[in-house]
This record gives structure tokens, sequence and C-alpha cells, in this order.
């Protein structure tokens, strides 16, 4: 190193004593149940190195590093001995302290921008720079005991961070050349039990007839293994990518009365999904489960794409990067069909928040912490990005303690026709985007795991940490790079990184890649992890050598990295070379269609309750109302999401329509959102939504597949849809496949996909699923989560003016129930806010008459005579209608059916049901157009701020608008009165 470098301090740490960011570590703690803790004081640190001085340094903090409104900012010369300075001498003699950092190697992208602006501002001579945060803690008691526990629990997560307890030493990265180190994998020879421990050995997550193919085409072969070929061979075959669970053949143990499946399925995904989507044959899907997401027609001249993804694991041992890089992952799916990414959703599902540390497994992060970490990593990413978070959900349930999930959804729009798969031999193989590291190694296999108590530990570079800084530099010149027919194809580098994204693109013909030519941002790497390495912001295009120069330019415009490691072969294989040396060698054939077709037995679970099976209104217990419809309103579940919401810029882009705030004061909640896309011609828009209920997984998989699908359907009508022309997205979160019965909820949520979209006449258009979501307690017992099904929804109007909200408009108006309305308790929010009088029922039914219900609401829509509209789910009626008066600060009067309960009336669920408000004048168009509909009048609209009920004339309960709002949103509301 030179002895003229330098490494200085710069702290910034807040003026006011009342700081929100270290408040709100203050109120993190005390939520942990961690006692003693009086104030809290966080200070960010960036650590600059260079050939400078400390008053060029002082200027690049107080241009760059600070607001000097609400923060001041201290730099200093760091010495060898690292010694405290004065103003950490004075602050601990009264608060202990502690100092965080990334872990050597950890991606820090803050620092990157720094050392780029640096030299934007002329301050040239820094070469390197890193980031940290320092936290000061005053109380009674708090010992050395106490720091590590409020470190380790709280501040500084091990899979990434490192932690101290007195002025941290930074680290930063060094430039280095990778190692050309190659091993040999021994496969020939082995017995059954040495080839499984290779797989275990390794993290593979192969099975006995997996690794047995790759000891017989060792033999055809003539050789053992390199390493770089058995991880590519595992990444391929694993299940995150080539999703062999679906995939399987399955036989089916029916013990189902109600339902009937087949005796066996060849190929389960084909079987159900797949044809739902072929015998619905709807002329307006473009593409469907053949590219990185699917594709359909919008207004002639654009498409629209879509996919969700899940990053589960990932956000379980580090939730700010494993949500982060969720979100770019998928953005770069829809950058991959030559997209340009325009909406985002995500939808998020933790363990309650009220867990007691006590009770967590061992190894397993604090569901509030890792809420925290995941809404942060969405927020930073797509803020970033300039990409509007426009729909989502959030549930909380004990089975997700272990295993969150993390569905990460893009939207994009293109000239329709525009991405290319024209691939040809001679196409040089160009990498663009960021440098490649160690972080994300095995990503693949490891979301193909069941978790335990050291997957934080043995799994840790498996979490990828993102830039979007980079990777909106992608989108800006891969637009214009489709614009002017640069490249033959493109995908993006996921899971699995390079090997999976080049094997994938040159599987049909053949390549040659050269690793030397990576680059790299971490020292030493050896050949099988820079193939591997899933380090983010990065894509790879196919182009024909005479338009590399022209890409070269655009690149060089957006400052964007591009680098030719390769070309098209037609040889047939895969070869990888490091510098002369070749370390991969795979017959494409193999590899891509040589993994053994698993089979599978599933049992079909009888559920205690058929759909629709209720009990006598004799036998419901009484409750006190208006307090039942307030503990649904702060149930998480249902309680508002304004304050996740509010971080999310929604309106960047200028496209949003119906925002996932509406109201009269912008917080009441949206059962979708509309966008009308900037590059879209004429008038049309597109509508998102979702439904997922975990709860009804728990009781009957296939019942919940119909629900879910037709909430998600539901929530895209009530928005002003075309049910004609909706596509769904599928995202399955199950437990072990290998258990009978787990693979036989997943068999009839598949049927149940086939059978609902056929009846819907709405076909899949892309999906994916996550396995093995199941924790391996310290006790020996596999904890899995709920069956849990998302189904996301993208739907169509032909006029953004046409779309609805739900909040109540005007008084006077008219409400109607429309749907089959058949209130059941099964798997509903009112049994779990009283399981000690849970009603014992089975799950609303979903009915059959649904689509054409949702035909001829739309028909109305048409006619601009539906002045609001709101669908009925968790917590049924009653919610539904606080929810209205609530977002239109009105009230209501309902008129409960008298041939129902009044409890089950109120909070009973079900499905198909829209409440609707009509103006006056409309009554009888309306009426009309619902002839043939089940469709009841159940109330007005009114002026005095109330919700109310009646049951043949007599008050069942009245609760004024602000009680709601204070349940609803869980504090006092500012500025309502009764």
């Amino acid at each position: 190193m030179n002895n003229l470098q330098k490494t200085f301090c710069c702290v910034v740490r807040p003026k006011r004593k009342n700081d929100p960011r270290s408040n709100g570590y203050l109120a993190d703690v005390r939520a942990l149940g961690i006692t003693g803790v009086e104030e809290i004081i966080c200070n960010d640190l960036y650590f600059i190195r260079g050939i400078v001085n400390l008053n060029q340094v002082s200027r690049l903090a107080g241009e760059l590093l600070h607001d000097p409104v609400t923060h001041e900012v201290e730099t200093y010369i760091i010495n060898t001995s690292a010694e405290s300075h004065e103003v950490i001498t004075q602050m601990t003699a009264s608060h202990g302290m502690i100092d965080v950092a990334l872990r050597p190697g950890v991606t820090d992208p803050v620092a990157d921008q720094i050392v780029r602006a640096a030299e934007l501002l002329g301050i040239d001579g820094i070469n390197a720079a890193s980031t940290g945060l320092r936290f000061f803690v005053k109380g009674e008691g708090v010992s050395e005991k106490k720091l590590r526990q409020l470190a380790e629990r709280l501040f500084a997560n091990a899979v990434i961070q490192r932690y101290a307890l007195e002025p941290i030493t930074p680290s930063f990265s060094e430039a280095a050349e990778a190692s050309g180190q190659v091993e040999t994998i021994r496969v020939r020879g082995l017995s059954s039990s040495g080839l499984l421990k290779t797989s275990g050995d390794r993290r593979a997550a192969l099975n006995l007839d997996e690794m047995l193919a790759i000891q017989s085409y060792c033999l055809r072969e003539g050789r053992d293994l390199t390493d770089v070929e058995f991880e590519m061979l595992a990444q391929t075959w694993s299940e995150h990518c080539v999703h062999k669970t679906f995939k399987s053949r399955v036989v089916v143990e029916h013990v189902r009365s109600d339902r009937t499946f087949p005796a066996a399925y060849k190929h389960l995904f084909n079987q159900t999904i797949r044809a739902a989507t072929r015998d619905v044959n709807a002329n307006w899907v473009l593409s469907s489960f053949r590219e990185n997401a699917g594709i359909i027609e919008f207004d002639g001249e654009h498409e629209l794409s879509f996919k969700v993804e899940t990053h589960n694991h990932p956000s379980a041992i580090e939730p700010f990067g494993g949500a982060n890089t969720g979100i770019g992952g998928v953005i770069r799916d829809v950058i991959g069909v030559s997209a340009k990414p325009i909406a985002s959703t995500d939808v998020l599902c933790f363990g309650p928040s009220k867990t007691r540390l006590d009770d967590l497994p061992t190894g397993v992060l604090h569901p509030r912490r890792i809420a925290s970490g995941v809404i942060a990593g969405i927020e930073d990413y797509g803020n970033k990005m300039g990409i509007p978070t426009v729909n989502g959900a959030l549930w909380y349930d004990p089975g997700y303690i272990a295993n969150p999930l993390v569905f990460c959804g893009s939207v994009g729009i293109a000239p329709r026709g525009s991405n290319p798969h024209g691939i040809v031999p001679g196409d040089r193989v160009i990498l663009l985007g960021g440098k490649t590291g160690r972080d994300g190694l095995r990503g693949a296999t490891f979301s193909s795991m069941t978790m335990d108590a050291q997957t934080g530990e043995v799994s840790g570079a498996s979490v990828q940490i993102g830039a979007p800084i980079v990777e909106k530099g992608l989108v800006d010149v891969l637009m214009p790079a489709r614009d002017l027919g640069l490249y033959h194809a493109i995908t993006d580098c996921g899971a699995g990184g390079l090997s999976s994204a080049v094997g994938e693109m040159i599987s049909e013909t053949g390549g040659d890649i050269q690793l030397a030519d990576v680059p790299l941002k971490y020292p030493g790497l050896v050949p099988w992890e820079i193939w591997l390495s899933e380090a983010q912001e990065r894509m790879v295009i196919a182009v024909p050598p005479e338009s590399v120069a022209e890409l070269q330019g655009l690149c060089d415009r957006f400052e964007v990295s591009l680098t030719d490691i390769g070309c098209v072969s037609s040889t047939g294989r895969t070869r990888v070379y490091f510098h002369d040396q070749i370390v991969l060698d795979l017959d494409n054939q193999f590899l891509h269609h040589g993994l053994p077709q698993r089979q599978y037995t599933a049992t079909i679970r009888q559920p205690r309750y058929l759909p629709g099976e209720t009990v006598d209104g004799s036998q419901l217990p009484e409750i006190d109302f208006d307090k039942t419809l307030l503990d649904l309103l702060s149930h998480p579940n249902i309680a508002s999401r304004e304050p996740i919401i509010r971080v999310y810029d929604h309106e960047v882009q200028g496209g949003t329509v119906v925002k996932p705030l509406c109201g009269i004061r912008r917080d009441g909640p949206s059962d979708g959102c509309v966008i009308k896309p900037q590059m879209g011609k004429g008038r049309q828009a597109f509508v998102l939504s979702n439904g997922l209920n975990p709860e009804y997984g728990k009781e009957d998989p296939y019942e919940m597949t119909r629900l879910v699908m037709d909430e998600a359907i539901r929530n895209a009508v009530a928005c002003g849809a075309d049910p004609s022309r909706i596509a769904v997205l599928d995202n399955f979160c199950w437990g072990d496949p290998t258990n009978p019965e787990t693979m036989g909820d997943l068999v009839q949520s598949a049927q149940a996909c086939y059978d609902t979209a056929v009846r819907y006449q709405t076909p899949f258009i892309s999906g994916k699923d996550s396995f093995n979501n199941e924790y391996l307690g310290m006790d020996g017992a596999r904890h899995a989560i709920p069956p849990t099904l998302l189904i996301s929804a993208l739907g169509w109007m032909p006029d953004w003016e046409q779309a609805l909200t739900m909040d109540l408009k005007r008084t006077g108006s008219l409400l109607f129930l429309v749907g089959e309305f058949k209130p059941a308790f099964g798997g509903s929010h009112y049994n779990l806010i009283h399981p000690e009088r849970k009603v014992e029922e089975g799950l609303p039914e979903c009915a059959l008459k649904n689509p054409e219900i949702y035909r001829a609401f739309y028909s109305t829509v048409t006619r601009g005579i539906i002045s609001a509209c709101h669908d009925l789910s968790e917590g049924g009626l009653g919610v539904a209608a606080a929810e209205m008066c609530m977002g239109g600060r009105r009230g209501a009067r309902i008129e409960l059916p008298s041939d129902i309960h009044p409890a089950r009336a109120l909070f009973g669920e079900t499905s198909g049901c829209l409440l609707v408000e009509v103006r006056p004048a409309n009554r009888d168009l309306f009426l009309s157009l619902m002839e043939s509909i089940p469709c009841r009048f159940i109330g007005n609209v009114l002026e005095e701020p109330v919700f109310k009920t009646v049951l043949k004339g007599n008050e069942v309960f009245s609760v004024g608008i602000p009680e709601l709002l204070r349940a609803w949103k869980n504090e006092s509301v500012e500025g309502e009165t009764e």
C-alpha cells in the first residue's frame, strides 16, 4: 500500500436530541423486551482512503455526506492504532458504544458512489470508501453483555456485518486477480452413500437418482467432474431453477369425498397450470411460461409483461439484502424480455410482531427485525430505480416466524414484438452491469433446502447485496439498444449467475466462455465462484459482432460496464475457460435434459368441514358487535398499511390512476391499483391486484386456491377491470414435497388452479414456486409454513376514466350487495380474534356463478353508473362497509338481511361479493343490468359520520368513524372528532 495514503473517518450525527431514526431504534429495543435502555443515539460512519488531505475530505463530507439542516459532521484522520477520538471518549463516559460495519467482501453500494462522487467534485486521490454505523447506548445496567445482546439482536446481522464495542477498524475492497484453482470432484466409483455425501458436502441439494445420473454421464465421458462442472449441474438441476416438483410424476392417494383427482399425473405442471392456459386459449396472451416474464397485449402497439418472484430464504437471514435484491431480480426479469419496468408489487408474510424473544427458534431473527429490514429493502431499491411500488399485501401468522415469505413483482411495457429470440453462432456473449463477487454463491441450491439454526452461518454467501443505481443504468442502456436492434437475445443473471444466464442462452447452440475476462469486485475468486456468483445488476446479451462497437458507445454514455466474455458456437456443448485452462466442458443435452424425473406420492387429505358447511344460527355465540368490529379492524392482517405504503414512491413515472391509498384523505385501502402508462397510446390502462389467504390453506388447499383466485380477480373487477381480459400469475410457497400430505396439498391446489382458471376463462401467464419452506428446529422436528398461494392479477380496461375506488362518495347514495351472499366462519378472522369462541365450519364456497356476476357488474361499470365499489374479504361485510366509510369519511346505514344471523352476516366471510355505491338516479338502470344476478339493496350513505347497522328496523350497533379510524390505524387520529 502507498505510504502516502491516509484513512479518514467522517462521523455524521443528528443535531436534535429527538432524532427519529435513533428513537426508532429505541422503540425496537423496547418492543423486543430488552429493558434498561433509556437512550440511543445513532451516527453514520464514512471511511475514506486515499492520497488526500483533511481539507479535501472535510469538503467531501460537507458537500455530500450530510444535511447541514439536520446533521453535523466531524472528520478526522484514523491513526494506525485506531485510538478513540475525543468525542468518542466524552460520549463513552456516559454511554456504551457499538460500531457496526460490513464484513470484508460484502458489497457496499454507498461506498462505490462516494468514490464516484468525489471524482465529479474534482477531489482526486480517493481510491476506496466504506460505511458503517455507531450507536451510543445509555441506561442503567447497560453492561458489555447487554451491549453485545443489542448488537446481535438488533444492530448487526452477523451474515453480512461485524461489530465492535470500540472504534471499528474499516475494511476496503482491494483489487486482485482471480485464482485459477480448480478442484476435481470424484464421482466415478462412489457408492450410493458416497454420492449423497458429496451432494451434502457441497450443499448441492441433489438426490440419489440425480447423483447416479451424473455418475453415469461421467462414466460415458471417461472422467470425473471439475468443481465448476459439478456446481453448474447442481445449479441447473436445482428446484429453484428447474422446478423439479412441478415437473414430477405424482401418484395420488385419494381420500377426499367431495372431489375427484386423477390416479396419477405424468407431469403435474403440464396437466394443471399450463393446461389451463392452453384450454382457455386467450388470443391476447402473447407469451406464457416461455420467457422471464409472461406477456399480454396492451393497446395494439405495446405489450405488458409481468413476473412475480419469491426471495424467502435470503430474506430470512438478511432481511434488507434479501428483499432488496428480490425486487432487483424481478425487475431484471422484466428487463429480460426487453421491457421497461413501470410498476412493482410486494406481498409479505411475517411472524407476529409481538413474538417473545424466548419463543424464537435458535438462529432466527425476530419478526419485527425481519419486517423492518424487508420493507426498507423494498423501499431502497424501488425508489432509487424510479419505479412505483403500487400494490401488495401483508399477512402475519406464527407459521412464518422462521420462514418469512417475500413476493416481489414487476410489470414492464415494450413495443409489441420487440423482444428478439434470434441467437446465432458467432454472436458475442456480452456481460453488462455490475462486477462479480462472492455474494450470492449457491443461492439457487440454498433456496432449494430446508433451513435450520446454522443456515445464516453456513449460507451467508447466498445473500446478495443490491446496487439499484447500477441497475438503473442497465435500463438506460438496454431500452435504446432494443430499439436499435443491437442484440439477438437477452437474459438476466439471477439464481445461478452466469452459469444460469449463459447456460440458458446457449442451451440450443453451445458456446465458449472466458472467465478470466469477467470483472471482479472481490479478491481471489476461483473459477466456480465466478461462474456461479449471483452478484446483482448484471445482464447477458448475445450481440452480433458488427454491433458491439455501437453498444459500447451506449454503455459509455450511461457509464455501464460492458465485457465481451465469449461467443456462441454450434458445438452443442458449453465450454468455459480460465485463460488457457478449460474448466468446464459439458454436453448441453445432458445438462439441460438429463435430469431424471422425480416421482412423488400425494395423499389428498379430507377437510374437517366441506366448503359451505355451516352450523345453525342458534349455535352461534353471542357477541359484542361493535367491539368485534373494532377488534377486527385492528387485527394486523386488516389494519391500515399506510405507514408502510408511505415509504414507497407510488407516484413516480406519473401513471398511477388508482393509488394504493384512496379516498378523501388518501388513506382508504384500495382493492388494487390502476396505471395508465406514459408509453401507451390511447386511453387504455391496466389493473394490478392480488389474492392470498394462508388461513384458508390450513383448512382446505383446494378451496383456498379457488377463493384466492376469485379474490385476485374480484379485486381487479372492483377497480373497473374487464373480467374477460384478466391474466393471473401463481406463486406457490410450500413445505417439503417428499411429505405425502404436503404433496397432496400441492396437488389439490394445482388442480384447483386448472379448474378455476378454465371456469373463469382466466389464463395463467407466469409463475414461480418455492418449496422446502420449513425450519429444522433444535428439537429435531420440522416446522412448515401454511400452504401459501399468491395469485397476482393483471387486468385491462379500455378507458382509464372508468377506474373505480372504494371510498363512499355522496350522501344519499344507495348501497347494493352484489353476489351470492353465503358467509361462513371457516378460516375467518372472526375465529382468529375469538379462538375461545371459534365457530367450527367449512370455508366459504366459491360460487360457480361468480364469473357471470363479474361480467354483469362490468356492464354497469362501462355505463359509468358506479360511484364506489369494494370487495368483501377478511372480516366480511362489517369490515368492508367500515373501510368504505373511513375512506370517504361518510357514514353508512346497513340493513342486515333477515334470513341470515347478524353475526354471520357481518363477520362471516364469503367469495364473489362486492359492496357497491350507486346514485339514486342510476338505480333503475343498475338493477336492469343486474336483473339475472344476485343483487340486493342493503343500505344508504349517510351525512352523519357513523357506521350503523339495523335488523328489521332495530339498531344492532353504531360506531363513529373516528372510533373506526382509531382502531384501524392503531393510533389517535388527528383532526377527527365525533
